[in-house]
């Protein structure tokens, strides 16, 4: 059996920019669409946070159907017991945020506030690691604080907060996707003239 190098592609980083550049349009007009999805996510916030929810709860029932699967390629009982309980966790998890997807964002919303929190905590330490190292470690502190107080006012609107908590992150990460990919489709026009 031999095997053929696919030829149609480009060839080296030049040809791929230059294939690229000659779909600058595609690339701003795929931008646009993102934003707009993150301003209609921001004007419904509650329907973002289920739909939000709904993208996890199916990516998580994957995810065990794939953990079951892989299960029974392992040798080992013990092994197999684990990797099929944890896919069977995984896919009852999945069926739960696909058929209350507001009573998961109650759980994903507090995990959430939690994980905001002690990440901003152990920032704050990072910052203060750096700071002997003359590296920027107040910014790194800043951002610690900014974080950890995000999730200290998540956790003290719970359960109220999980009907817009996850909708806004939603919306405003569309928006910030939408800008990156615009920016990057006019700098190829640029690039190209």
């Amino acid at each position: 059996m031999s095997m053929t190098a696919d030829k149609s592609g480009p060839h080296s980083l030049a040809d791929g920019l230059k294939t690229l550049r000659a779909k600058w349009g595609w690339i701003v007009a795929l931008g646009v669409v993102f934003m707009i999805a993150g301003v209609i996510a921001l004007g419904s916030i509650v329907t973002a946070t289920e739909t939000a929810v709904l993208v996890v709860g199916i990516m998580m029932l994957m995810g065990g159907v794939a953990e079951i699967i892989a299960a029974f390629g392992v040798k080992s009982w013990g092994k197999f017991l684990f990797w099929l309980l944890l896919g069977v966790l995984y896919v009852a998890a999945g069926v739960i945020a696909i058929m209350n997807p507001l009573l998961a964002a109650v759980y994903l919303t507090l995990m959430l506030g939690v994980a905001l929190a002690v990440g901003g905590i152990l920032r704050i330490f990072l910052a203060f690691s750096m700071k002997s190292g003359g590296g920027p470690w107040a910014w790194v502190a800043l951002s610690g604080v900014i974080t950890f107080a995000l999730g200290c006012m998540i956790i003290a609107q719970w359960p109220a907060s999980s009907l817009f908590v996850l909708g806004i992150f939603l919306g405003i990460d569309l928006i910030f996707i939408g800008a990156g990919w615009i920016t990057m489709g006019l700098a190829l026009k640029k690039r190209a003239a």
